[in-house]
């Protein structure tokens, strides 16, 4: 695997960018992908926002400075667009977040690229109900399995705020399983 210091580098060159940024694809797709597809549940959804993740990422390269990691950066463009994605579906279908949660739940049993049984239905519509920021850290934690360091990184937020809004949605889910 070449180092990301070196894969940046020849993505901000003319002549190497095409093939580092088929390198960069290869490298990251699939993490972003499966980051994506927890913020916004649906498959073609996930893919449509994951495309726009990469043009942003092409586009802005240049911007890049260095100070987090590229997978942090990248991560974190992936989770705004993921959200901008969110908010513009909202409004386009005239519904408040919570309601556009609950649809995209209900949508998930639909979903022939959903594997989950009902268990994980069950889990899936309990995180849904969690605030943004306490479902993206639970998401990045439990799933991705990111150390609190490298959400901070990509979320801009501290490790003990971090760590706090994770522990309120463990709680929470916890109460929402035992409900259930």
């Amino acid at each position: 695997m070449i180092a990301e210091e070196t894969l940046v580098n020849l993505l901000k060159q003319s002549d190497t960018q095409a093939k580092a940024f088929e390198t960069l694809v290869d490298t990251y797709k699939e993490r972003l992908y499966w980051h994506i597809r927890r913020i916004v549940l649906n498959h073609d959804d996930a893919d449509d926002v994951l495309q726009n993740t990469f043009i942003k990422v092409y586009r802005n390269i240049d911007g890049f400075k260095g100070d987090s990691k590229l997978y942090s950066w990248m991560y974190r463009i992936a989770t705004n667009e993921s959200l901008s994605f969110l908010k513009s579906k909202s409004r386009k279908l005239g519904v408040n977040n919570e309601e556009l949660q609950e649809r995209m739940v209900d949508n998930l049993q639909a979903d022939v690229y959903f594997e989950g049984d009902e268990i994980q239905l069950k889990l899936q519509k309990a995180i849904s109900i969690l605030p943004e920021k306490q479902k993206l850290v639970f998401n990045m934690r439990y799933y991705e399995e990111l150390k609190y360091e490298e959400i901070a990184e990509i979320l801009q937020l501290t490790v003990g705020g971090l760590k706090a809004s994770y522990h309120l949605a463990i709680k929470k889910l916890e109460e929402f399983l035992k409900e259930d």
